[in-house]
């Protein structure tokens, strides 16, 4: 297969704080060494890695450090990383928006780009006006922009604010635009970054549906960056891991996510309740955390169906909860297309009280029953009938497909295998366990 993008030592270098006469100065400084002294660039000394968590050294930062790797035509890439790993500069540099500080990437074929929400667009214009604007760009004629025009207002959505100035868009139809734009002007490389998280479920599966087609059907080539390990995981064949701005793992999908799951069991945020839209209760027993870890204890927050998962919930106790006559925890898995309750697990399937003496709670499933979708997760924790605390969204879990059954076949997603059901699980405190058949 012919090769459409090569990245051969591909570094970009980032002056942190305000650019001013010494950015100016180091550009002639390293002028005057590689130009004139035809000497190796100053600026390959510097060796500060790009750690959102690390105190600067300098003020110099490598976004991006020696990325080598090629894509062959056709081929749909998925770009994986933490926030900071360099994931959106990779594209920016590949899109042109930006270039790099060393190295060269070598690229055949027109790239279509969405890389922010309302990338491309010009506020003032119309959404009509600016699909004419983007192919134009793109290097198209006005009339096979206007042979794409039906087909692009269609799937996007938007028909009924085609000649609505964008500025008056909401971001999710600015993205259901910017998308359906990028992928239908006929380009020979589609670049995709994590915007469409801000579009529903609905469309970002149509999405990934379209890149499918440009890939399997077409022979496009398509570059993923996503959080979402499913739609990575459905969508691309092969797995780019960034850490730090480096190249951390190239190789299958699936062994990248492998890769990285065990490297970065945390994903993103190491918030409480990163999550979490309302928050209420009288307090008399407060929800300090929760996780969710392996059956070897790993803590992370994405599982296969049929893995085992521990959800383990900290809380700390009041007088109240001592005295009071019952009392319970409880978590609820819910979907977050229906939001409809698909799992409950509750302390009080065991005991009439919660153990005071621990501040740990666990609840065990030994095989995770439910359909590839990601899960919102309820607290709540009642004393004597009266919420005590009771967080929504308090946490996210993502389950990813696996042929447990070993048929096949893919179930319906975003619902447990045998309905609306309580898990075979068990809870523990403080080492006690106990378990429903």
């Amino acid at each position: 297969m012919p090769t459409a993008i090569e990245f051969s030592n591909v570094s970009k270098l980032y002056h942190l704080g305000k650019v001013n006469s010494q950015y100016l100065s180091l550009e002639l400084q390293r002028w005057w060494t590689m130009k004139v002294r035809r000497k190796e660039d100053p600026l390959l000394t510097i060796d500060q890695i790009n750690d959102l968590n690390a105190k600067s050294e300098s003020h110099y930062v490598w976004a991006l450090k020696d990325i080598n790797f090629k894509v062959e035509k056709g081929d749909v890439v998925g770009i994986i990383g933490k926030n900071g790993a360099g994931k959106s500069t990779l594209l920016k540099i590949l899109s042109q928006i930006t270039s790099p500080t060393t190295g060269t990437i070598k690229i055949n074929g027109r790239i279509g780009s969405l890389l922010e929400v309302g990338t491309g667009f010009h506020s003032e214009m119309t959404g009509r006006e600016n699909i004419f604007l983007n192919g134009a760009i793109l290097g198209m004629r006005r009339h096979e922009i206007a042979k794409k025009l039906d087909e692009i207002v269609d799937f996007s959505g938007c028909e009924r604010y085609i000649d609505t100035p964008v500025k008056r868009y909401s971001s999710g139809m600015k993205t259901r635009l910017g998308f359906a734009v990028a992928s239908h002007l006929d380009p020979e490389i589609l670049v995709v970054d994590e915007v469409l998280a801000v579009g529903d479920v609905e469309f970002r599966e149509k999405a990934i549906g379209k890149m499918q087609e440009l890939s399997q059907t077409e022979g496009r080539t398509v570059l993923f960056v996503s959080h979402n390990m499913s739609s990575i995981r459905k969508l691309c064949k092969t797995g780019v891991v960034l850490k730090n701005g480096r190249m951390d793992y190239l190789g299958t999908i699936n062994d990248a996510i492998e890769h990285y799951l065990m490297r970065n069991p945390v994903l993103e945020s190491d918030a409480a309740f990163p999550y979490a839209t309302k928050r209420r209760g009288n307090g008399a027993l407060r929800f300090q955390y929760i996780r969710f870890l392996s059956k070897n204890g790993v803590e992370r927050s994405v599982f296969e169906v049929g893995e085992e998962c521990i959800i383990e919930v900290g809380y700390q106790a009041t007088e109240a909860l001592k005295v009071c006559n019952q009392s319970r925890i409880t978590v609820s898995i819910m979907s977050s297309s229906t939001k409809q309750v698909v799992a409950w697990l509750s302390s009080s399937m065991f005991a009439d009280k919660i153990d005071t003496n621990s501040s740990t709670i666990q609840f065990r499933i030994p095989q995770l029953m439910l359909s590839e979708a990601v899960y919102q997760i309820k607290l709540y924790a009642y004393v004597d009938d009266e919420a005590a605390d009771e967080i929504f969204d308090a946490a996210q879990l993502e389950v990813l497909y696996h042929d447990y059954f070993g048929t096949g076949k893919v179930p319906i997603k975003n619902v447990s295998f045998v309905g609306h059901t309580i898990l075979d699980y068990s809870v523990s405190w403080s080492g006690a366990k106990s378990r429903i058949i």
